[in-house]
C-alpha cells in the first residue's frame, strides 16, 4: 500500500487541514482545506505588513484552524526554471515553517493566477472584484491541485494489480 499522501494527526486517524498560500510581496492568498482533504476553502486575503507581524498572523491562523502543513505556492517560469520571486517566496516560507514549527511544501503555481483571473472573469465579476478575489482564488486553485494529486497517489497504491 502507498504511503499515505497527507499527514494524520496524532492517533485519531484523521488528516489534519492543509493551509495553502499564495504568496505575493502585497498580499497573500489563503486557502484551507477540510479534515478529510477533499475541498478547498478560500480564506481572507492576507494584506501584508511588516514580515513579522504577517508571519504572526499566518502563525494564529494555522493554529486556529488546527493545520497541520503549510502548502505554499512556488512561482516558475514557464521553463520550469525558478523565477525571481522564488527565491523571496522560498525564505519567506522557509522562516514561516521555523515560526510555526509546522512543515512546508513547495507546490507548483504556474499558471494558478491566470487561471484565478479567468474564472472570476467568466463568472462575471468586475475588475475591482478580481483584483480583491484573484489571490484568494489562486491559493484554492493551488490547494486543489494538491489535493488532486494526493487522490491520485493514494488511489494508486489502492489498485489492484493486472493479471
Amino acid at each position: 500500500m502507498a504511503e499515505s499522501f497527507f499527514i494524520e494527526a496524532s492517533g485519531d486517524g484523521r488528516r489534519r487541514r492543509v493551509l495553502a498560500l499564495d504568496v505575493g510581496k502585497k498580499r497573500i492568498g489563503l486557502a484551507v482545506s477540510d479534515e478529510l482533504g477533499i475541498t478547498a476553502q478560500g480564506l481572507e486575503t492576507l494584506q501584508r505588513t511588516r514580515v513579522r507581524e504577517d508571519l504572526d498572523r499566518l502563525k494564529e491562523t494555522a493554529e486556529r484552524l488546527g493545520v497541520s502543513l503549510l502548502l505554499v505556492g512556488k512561482p516558475m517560469h514557464m521553463s520550469g526554471d525558478e523565477s525571481r520571486q522564488s527565491e523571496y517566496t522560498r525564505e519567506f516560507a522557509e522562516r514561516l515553517g521555523k515560526h510555526t514549527a509546522l512543515p512546508v511544501v513547495f507546490w507548483d503555481e504556474r499558471l494558478t493566477s491566470m487561471e484565478a483571473e479567468r474564472l472570476l472573469r467568466e463568472g462575471g465579476a468586475s475588475l475591482d472584484q478580481r483584483k480583491k478575489a484573484v489571490d484568494r482564488m489562486a491559493a484554492i486553485l493551488l490547494l486543489n491541485s494538491y489535493l488532486e494529486h494526493g487522490r491520485i497517489e493514494e488511489n494508486a497504491g489502492n489498485e489492484a494489480p493486472y493479471e
